[in-house]
This record gives C-alpha cells, structure tokens and sequence, in this order.
C-alpha cells in the first residue's frame, strides 16, 4: 500500500459516520508502521472522541515513529471532547498527513502548527478535493453559520413532477426512492411547503439506511398547517423526528394548539408575501442545523432559488413522459427572462439507478439580480 491507498481508507472510513455527526466533520483516520496499518478510527458521533483519538486508541502496537494519516486537520482546542492533538503529540507520532484544513476559526491551521512546533512532520493539503468533497456541508455551515440546502426532486423525461391531475406517486423507481430515504437521513432537516403538507400529508421520516430521521420543517407563512396531519400528530412529547413550523404568524393563542402537540413554532418576518428564507436560514443555522434536504413543490423551490438559499440540486429523472401544458415542472415561480442570466449549476455527477437516473450538481450565484 501507499500514501494514497492509506489516505483512501481514511476517507472510507470517516464516510461511515454520515449522517450522525452533524453539525461535526465526517473524519476517518489510519495509523500506519512500518508499512502497516496498526490502528484506525472515525469520528462515529456528534460529542463522541474524535477519529484520531479512535485511531490510536485502536493500536495494536506502540505508535511512536508511526505515520497518522488523517482527512481533517486534527482539531487544538476544547470542546466535547479534549484537543486531538495533544494525544497525537503524547502518542510520539512522527509524520502526520492531513488531507483538508479546518475552516473552524477555533482550528484553521492551529493544529498544524501545533504539530510542527513539537517537532512532528506535516504533509498538507493530501488528496485535498477528495477530502474536501464529502465534508461541503460542514465546510459550508462553519464559514456561513447556515445549513447547507439541497433541492431535490423527481421529474419525468419531459420535466414534470405530476401530471395535469396532479398526479405523483410514483415517478421514479422504488430503488431512487430508498435513495433519497438514505440521503434524508445525512441531513440534519428535510424542508417542505404548506402546500405538500395540505395535498399528500407526507410523514417525511427516514425509513432506510442507518440514519436518525431528519427535524421536519414546515414552511407554513400563514399558520394553516392542519392540526391532524402526520407532521404535527407524529410530533407528540417523546416521538421522534420533531417539527418546527416556520410561519409569519405572531400570536401565543395561534401556537397554542400545535405547542400542546410538541411542535415547534418558528417566527420569521415575511419577504413580500411568503417568508424570508434567508432570514429562516439564519435562524435555523443559530439552533444548530446544519443541513436541509429541500423537498418542497415548485412554489417552495422557485423561492428558495431566487433568494440564494440553495447549494445543490438533485434532479432524479424517470423514463416516463406526463405531457400537459399545466403539469407542473420542478421550479415555478415567476422564472427568469433572459436565458443568459440562468441560474448556473457545476460540478455535475451522474448515477444510474435502475433505468432511473439522478443528476447531481452544485448552484453557483445567479445575475438576474
């Protein structure tokens, strides 16, 4: 093996604790020996040690002159659990390869000089963009302090999301569908319109993978959020995922009768007519949130666009054909005038599932405003 097998086990590893360690870093971590692997860990959960500290707990020989190989700059202050690296200092390691820096202004290059000030080898910046890819989320909340949102959706071959009835279940295949349960369960929060709720009484819960389900968002501006829906009545004290409603509403009395019901009632000033998202944002990054899976129609999801919210589009695409001048498309709103000021999407992946397909892609600014 080499340094690049090493580091790719680490990346391997720190991937095993998606979903549990929001708002922390994914982080995996190899000891290495004499061209050996003697130890490895990963950052299992949120106020749990840390991958380092795993790793070397994990030892099966002494690692003094080892080489640690680590997808994060290990972490020099106190926090839930102690600095990692003063265990990697007491532990003697000689070579530490560090594939991203920490953005965290309590970290951002503190422990690598740390490292180097007690005389051990640094390596920087090892498999960067591999290291850097599976951690956008806590990249994104700890330089903003806002969630990183997702919109995902499921259309046919001609770009729509139901037919002219309003039609929708399904589009895509079973197999696409335990997809997205899987990716709920990565984020922190799934976030939906008041219209979803009102046509499709969703549950919107995680039912496969290894993830906790997600805190529902409800995007509710007037309060009419019925009081016998799933999202409200599954929200009762000791069940779990929680609500919150995110309304424009002001008024105790109003909040009463979903409070009693264990939800959550969020007041956000409005934006014109509908709820400032960014404000919502701002909001919901203060409680922690880290992440949003965006599952709203497409009045939800023209909003959330326009306003600059959105980080990244997951566009699942079936093999079917609705047609219907009035079916709905994925984003409505008012849309754009001129093509040239398109909102932009980079970066894009493509996964075949079944004769499904999904496309993934990153949202870069937009100059229609």
């Amino acid at each position: 093996m080499n340094d690049k097998d090493y580091m790719s086990l680490a990346i391997s590893l720190a991937k095993k604790g998606a979903g549990s360690t929001n708002p922390n870093p994914m982080v995996g971590a190899v000891v290495v020996k004499n061209d050996k692997v003697i130890g490895s860990g990963y950052h299992q959960r949120y106020g749990e040690l840390h991958a380092e500290r795993n790793a070397l707990s994990s030892c099966v020989e002494n690692p003094s002159g080892a080489t640690l190989y680590v997808t994060l700059e290990p972490c020099c202050h106190y926090g839930k659990t102690p600095p990692c690296t003063e265990a990697i200092i007491e532990s003697h390691i000689a070579k530490v390869v560090i594939g991203s820096k920490d953005p965290n202004p309590l970290v951002a290059g503190k422990g690598i000089e740390i490292l180097r000030k007690s005389g051990i080898e640094v390596i920087e910046d090892f498999m960067k963009e591999d290291c850097d890819d599976f951690n956008r989320i806590f990249f994104h909340y700890i330089t903003t302090g806002t969630p990183y949102v997702t919109m995902k959706y499921a259309m046919t071959m001609d770009g729509k999301i139901a037919t002219i009835s309003g039609d929708s279940k399904w589009i895509t295949c079973e197999a696409s569908r335990q997809r997205v349960h899987v990716d709920r369960g990565r984020n922190m929060a799934i976030m939906v319109g008041i219209g979803t709720v009102i046509k499709d009484d969703p549950i919107l819960t995680c039912r496969f993978g290894d993830g906790t389900s997600p805190i529902r968002i409800i995007c509710d501006t007037n309060l009419i959020t019925p009081l016998n829906s799933k999202v409200v009545t599954d929200s009762s004290e000791g069940r779990l995922p929680r609500t919150i409603i995110a309304t424009s509403v002001k008024g105790t009395e109003r909040y009463r009768p979903y409070s009693a019901l264990g939800v959550e009632i969020l007041t956000v000033p409005k934006d014109g007519k509908h709820l400032d998202l960014r404000k919502l944002m701002k909001m919901l990054g203060d409680k922690g949130i880290d992440s949003i899976m965006l599952e709203g129609g497409s009045t939800l999801n023209w909003s959330a666009l326009n306003t600059g919210i959105v980080q990244r589009i997951q566009a699942y695409i079936a093999p079917k054909l609705f047609g219907g001048a009035a079916a709905k498309t994925p984003i409505g709103g008012s849309g754009i005038t001129i093509a040239t000021y398109a909102y932009k999407l980079v970066n894009p992946k493509i996964i075949q599932i079944e004769d499904d397909v999904m496309i993934e892609s990153e949202v870069i600014s937009c100059s229609q405003e």
